[in-house]
């Protein structure tokens, strides 16, 4: 078992809207600057500064959960096409986490999850170096990445984040990554957002508000626009992992909130047990 170190426990998990991977350079998108203020607003110097990073990315996609377990620095994946040179240039060599990576399979292995898988070679997708280039751009903290299964529901998500609530004990940051919608079809370069992502978006937050989780969950049913706010579930899964760690008397609250291409959503969510 992981401890943390001096004792430090971090309350809170969160889900980050990565949205399009031009984040990474464009300094007109406000979640850019959300994101770079991470350590002096969201989660400022005087909080237990995390022993490692858990990210569960939309963008890593298996049929059983997975963990990447790097002995060194973690690869940059370009996993995006036609986009800026810069883009392609940048890096984030944060050092692997394999101790972690093991203790996510030990916790999900002891919860029912029967089959857990390793990668000891996959680096970070743009679904976590992006957003943790902006959050942690010193790349000193060690970095374990987790799958999410498109075969399977967001009830699963939601169970596989409760097995690893205990990490929260040990000093883990635990963060999803991914959109709050996500239907890259339905892109406009306007400034107007369309009335089925405001609807969905602003379903997703009362709910998440009011702590009906279990709507959460249950989104396809519950949700206006549901498939059209995600006709593919991979960046809305990290959302329930996110908030299954958070615990079922967690208070979610919305900490940023803006929108690109007139229906990609940038809100993000903290998750915190009441002290």
């Amino acid at each position: 078992m992981m401890m943390a170190m001096n004792g430090m426990k971090i309350p809170e998990t969160f889900y980050i809207s990565h949205g399009s991977p031009t984040l990474s350079i464009d300094e007109t998108m406000p979640a850019r600057h959300f994101l770079q203020s991470f350590q002096q607003k969201v989660y400022p110097h005087d909080a237990p500064r995390p022993s490692s990073i858990l990210v569960i990315s939309g963008h890593w996609e298996t049929d059983y959960p997975t963990v990447n377990a790097v002995d060194g620095r973690c690869e940059t994946i370009y996993d995006f096409y036609n986009f800026p040179k810069s883009m392609y240039q940048l890096k984030y060599p944060v050092p692997g986490a394999p101790k972690l990576a093991n203790r996510v399979k030990e916790l999900l292995k002891s919860s029912g999850f029967k089959r857990v898988d390793e990668d000891k070679k996959r680096g970070l997708d743009h679904g976590a170096w992006v957003p943790l280039m902006l959050m942690y751009p010193e790349a000193d903290i060690p970095v374990c990445q987790l799958s999410v299964q498109t075969n399977k529901d967001a009830t699963y998500h939601y169970n596989l984040g409760k097995a690893l609530a205990p990490l929260k004990d040990e000093g883990v940051l635990i963060v999803g990554s991914g959109a709050t919608t996500h239907n890259l079809r339905m892109l406009r370069n306007t400034t107007s957002v369309q009335p089925w992502a405001q609807e969905f978006d602003t379903w997703l937050k009362e709910a998440l508000l009011d702590g009906r989780y279990e709507d959460v969950n249950n989104y396809k049913e519950k949700a206006p626009h549901a498939t059209v706010a995600h006709p593919h579930p991979d960046h809305f899964y990290p959302l329930h992992v996110a908030m299954g760690a958070g615990g079922a008397n967690s208070k979610a609250e919305l900490i940023h909130h803006s929108w690109g291409l007139s229906s990609l959503s940038y809100a993000s969510y903290k998750f915190t047990v009441p002290g």
